[in-house]
């Protein structure tokens, strides 16, 4: 998904970023795919949580966006 400007809503670097820091580290970041927002303590195989943000339940943890070709 892509804002008006045709940018990535989430960005791949980013993304990468989060699954790393999910993998070594104590974050659990997941982005929602339709405002491209970040919220943390979301498993990496999280789907369909709600955003904080813009209120859809649109929110997916960084592997499984990983998985979903994201980045």
């Amino acid at each position: 998904m892509t804002s008006p400007n045709n940018a990535p809503l989430i960005d791949p670097d980013r993304l990468l970023e989060a699954v790393r820091s999910q993998e070594f580290g104590t974050e659990n970041p997941g982005f929602c795919i339709e405002c491209g927002e970040e919220r943390g303590e979301c498993e990496p195989d999280a789907c369909q949580y709600e955003c904080y943000a813009c209120g859809a339940s649109a929110v997916y943890g960084a592997q499984e966006l990983l998985l979903m070709g994201y980045a």
